[in-house]
């Protein structure tokens, strides 16, 4: 550990990555569709006929399948990979500099803690600051560790655990339990349906503290962040985005084989997801139950080959251009993060709009779509009057103990 009398101080827009920036907006985008694909639109909490009801026309049935096949949790993978990358970068920083990267970490991640905790009792259960914060913390523990090592923890946390953790929950201990969560969102759909804001948001709030402390969900959900954050790190050592020309083999071979393995893999999840409709159970079918163990692995090779296939694309110049309109975004990420939220509960909420569980699937992708360009707009807007975009000068303004230069 580096110590010094230096101050520390943010990164300037001059330091940043494009690419990376780029690259965040983009995730962001997915995260955004899928966020309204299966819980702002209130997919996840509907009973099954009024499911079937909703999804069952074909082009109901074509963009959940596109949905399952290239959107589904890969976006979540890309976005905590840069994250990942990001403290990579923090640290190789904060050695260059003589310092310390522990204390300002530390910092952060408590503040982002803070906002995420706000966020997800407040507006919506589906936040995911307050897990990127913890296992944050948990990142400290592999900055000095070797490549080899943390590939280690990669493979268990990324290969073995979605596996074990099926495993368990169909044949460990209280496999065969009743789950009354749907009793649960049920009760969560009748509140967010509710033409009263504080009864949906008390609502919000009952429903994640009745399901999120009382399941081993919590741990789960960390491990599988833990293993992407250590990709991202790893890629950060050996500066796989702050140098692409350098490793363009490497990203060709990342794109061909990512492509490849990650859609059969991704193809068996479609065809895990159709078996499972039709009555087959895991427990009793082990081809299903392969299937389903390999889900995550399949998400995280697909994420790895949208990262090459964007990073490649970005070394051309007509392709930069395009992609790089997505960096403001990427720099804003967390106000524009929020601001997906505040957005979606006006439009679906009771007290608002009233869409939750009336919009079909596909339209809930064309307003999330619709509302991203909007966001790609006020973040291009925004930043060229300000250096940081709202939420993240009040995270940094709290991290350094200062009130940061907005312009």
């Amino acid at each position: 550990m580096f110590h010094s009398a230096r101050p520390v101080h943010p990164v300037s827009s001059q330091e940043r990555v494009e690419l990376v920036d780029a690259l965040r907006g983009f995730a962001l985008c997915g995260v955004f569709v899928s966020n309204s694909f299966l819980w702002f639109g209130g997919r996840n909490l509907l009973p099954p006929e009024q499911l079937q009801a909703l999804g069952s026309p074909l082009p109901e049935l074509v963009t959940g399948a596109l949905y399952l096949f290239f959107v589904a949790h890969k976006f979540l993978n890309l976005f905590g990979f840069l994250f990942g990358l990001g403290f990579s970068i923090q640290l190789s920083r904060a050695e260059d500099r003589g310092t310390s990267h522990v204390p300002i970490h530390l910092r952060r991640m408590g503040v982002l803690f803070c906002f995420g905790a706000v966020h997800l009792l407040g507006l919506w259960l589906g936040d995911i600051l307050h897990l990127y914060a913890l296992a944050g913390l948990l990142l400290l523990l592999f900055a000095g560790r070797s490549d080899r090592t943390l590939w280690r923890w990669v493979v268990v946390l990324l290969g073995v655990t979605p596996p074990l953790v099926l495993a368990l929950q169909l044949w460990g201990p209280g496999a065969a339990a009743p789950v009354p969560e749907s009793a649960l969102r049920a009760e969560l759909l009748t509140a967010l349906s509710s033409d009263s804001v504080w009864r949906a948001q008390a609502g919000n709030a009952r429903y994640v503290w009745r399901t999120w402390f009382s399941s081993p969900r919590v741990l789960i959900w960390l491990a599988l962040i833990l293993g992407r954050f250590l990709l991202g790190l790893l890629a950060g050592r050996h500066r796989l985005l702050q140098d692409v020309e350098r490793h363009r083999a490497l990203l060709r071979r990342m794109l061909g084989w990512g492509l490849g393995v990650g859609g059969l893999l991704n193809a068996g999840g479609l065809l895990a997801f159709q078996l499972r409709a039709q009555g087959f159970e895991p427990a009793t079918h082990a081809g299903l139950f392969l299937l389903m163990g390999l889900q995550e692995l399949g998400y995280v090779i697909l994420s790895a080959a949208y990262l090459a296939g964007f990073a490649l694309l970005f070394q051309r110049e007509r392709w930069r251009r395009a992609l790089a309109v997505l960096s403001p975004v990427g720099r804003m990420a967390l106000t524009n993060y929020l601001m997906q939220t505040v957005l979606s509960l006006c439009l679906y909420n009771g007290w608002g709009l009233g869409l939750i569980g009336r919009v079909p699937p596909s339209q809930c992708v064309v307003i999330a779509l619709g509302l991203f360009a909007v966001q790609v707009l006020l973040s291009h807007a925004w930043l060229r009057h300000f250096r940081f975009g709202p939420a993240e000068w009040l995270w940094r303004s709290l991290t350094y103990g200062r009130l940061q230069s907005l312009r």
